[in-house]
Order: C-alpha cells, then structure tokens, then sequence
C-alpha cells in the first residue's frame, strides 16, 4: 500500500504518461487521416540531384480529406512525382511514389464536363507485386486532353521501364540494351515485329504509310507495348494500324533513327557501311 505521501509523488509522472501515451494515439491516426504508410521504406524528402527532371508542368490535385482541388507544380525524377507551391521552390510539398502503382485516364463524369482526368493507384502484376505498394490512390487534373496524356505517357514509362514496357519516347539504346536478355537484335522487338507484318501482308497495300490505321487500335497497342505486353499481330489486324503504330514509335522517340550528329553525313552520302569498309561491295 502506498502512503497518501507517495501517491501525490507519483501523480505528475502518471499525467506525464498519459499525454504521451495521448500524443502518440494522436499522431499514428493523424499518420493515417494523411494516408502516410508504416513498413514502408524510408525516401528522401527532397529529389536526388542526380535524377535529371523526365517532365515537369502545372497540374491540380485533389486533397484526400476535402476533395477540393489544389494547383501545383509537379515535377517526374526518377520514380518519384513531386510537387511544389509553385516553379521557385526547391523542396517539395510532398511526392507521388510511382513503382507499385499503375497511371490510368478517367473518363469525364456527364455533370463534370472538360475536366482531364487520370489517376495514379495501387495496381500490377508479377514481379511488380515484389515491390513496396503506395496504398493511397491520387487524383490528379490537366488542362488539356493532349497534357493528360502526355502526363500518362510519361509516368507509365516510369513504372514500366524496369519491366521492359514504356518503351514509346524511351531512348532507342535504352529499349535494345534490354531486349538483349531475350537475344541478340539490332532493332526493338516492336519494330521488327511491325516490319516483318508489313512486308508480309502490305507490300502490295495502296497507300501504305500514306493512309492511318484505326486510331483507337494505334492507341490500345501502344498502351500494351508501354505496359510491358508483347501483343501479336494476326490475319485480322489491319496492316494500316502496324504502319500508324511503327510511325507513332518513330516519331516519339528522343532522338531520330538517323542521329542528329550524324545527319549531315548521311544526307550526303558520307556515311560509309561496315561492307563498304571491309571492300565488300562490289
């Protein structure tokens, strides 16, 4: 039995632990209001400076609590979207986590016209699902449709890259240094796969690489090629869509087939082939 002596002793280190017991309750639910992660692995709070910046652009985000919209400066390094107050500011609000995720574009609600929707959720398949999950899905808005999907295009290249997808607008060596695991080719498996088709099937077709292919087809094979799938073509794909999807690669990658330092040398003829050099031609 304590004294009367003792307990009033032992009164102040009991209200001690009580707010510290309160504050820590107070701040693990104020850790999940915000939609912040436990077991996650720590990342840094600002942008490595060794990360160069992939596409950077004012964009609305949706608060998770408010459900109001607030514009701000996003900006892609690495796997990580961060935004910013505004362009002047070098340490970030806050970050988008993109590996673990998936980037799709929302259709525009009937009694939400000419809002540019996508959002950034928790999804994926094989050996994506090894790796750490952001939990939390994020709404974001763009002012334009073709911003959208510039925005799209780019962190879908994020989040697939390291999986042999998003290989529109990636680097030509960047694509073929990976597909060498699967055997050695001079060229991305997409172009050889288009090409073999059209010289197969359209050598013959009037208009061929004159004429578009179904733009939502162009479109759906993109998305399958950017996402890591090798779709086939068969005897009912139309070979005016292989050629706008050939097209389509060519024209978004970085740096043209013919590289830019080389292409006054090609265009007069002083580039000189490796048969040519080794007196083959004859």
């Amino acid at each position: 039995m304590f004294s009367s002596y003792s307990k009033w002793r032992l009164l102040p280190c009991l209200v001690l632990r009580f707010h510290a017991v309160c504050a820590c309750v107070s701040a693990r639910s104020k850790s999940l209001v915000m939609g912040e992660q436990t077991g996650l692995p720590s990342r840094p709070s600002s942008p490595s400076p060794q990360d160069r910046v992939l596409k950077s652009g004012w964009l609305k985000k949706q608060r998770s609590i408010m459900k109001n919209w607030q514009q701000r400066w996003f900006v892609l390094r690495g796997d990580q979207l961060f935004y910013y107050k505004d362009e002047e500011e070098t340490k970030p609000q806050g970050f988008i986590p993109l590996q673990g995720n998936q980037v799709s574009e929302l259709t525009p609600q009937p009694e939400e016209p000419g809002k540019h929707l996508f959002e950034i959720a928790p999804g994926g398949a094989g050996d994506r699902e090894k790796m750490p999950v952001n939990h939390e899905a994020f709404l974001l808005m763009a002012n334009s449709q073709n911003e959208m999907e510039d925005w799209v295009k780019a962190i879908r290249r994020v989040i697939w890259a390291p999986f042999g997808g998003g290989i529109f607008g990636q680097r030509l060596e960047d694509t073929v240094q990976y597909e060498r695991k699967y055997g050695l080719r001079l060229a991305p498996l997409l172009v050889e796969q288009c090409v073999d088709f059209i010289r197969e099937r359209g050598l013959t077709e009037e208009g061929l690489f004159r004429m578009p292919g179904q733009a939502n087809l162009v479109k759906d094979l993109q998305d399958s090629f950017d996402c890591g799938e090798k779709p086939l073509f068969d005897s009912n794909t139309d070979v005016h869509t292989v050629a706008s999807l050939l097209k389509l690669y060519l024209r978004e990658l970085p740096e043209p087939v013919i590289p830019f330092a080389k292409y006054e040398d090609f265009l007069f003829g002083r580039v000189v082939s490796p048969m040519d050099s080794l007196g083959g031609a004859g």
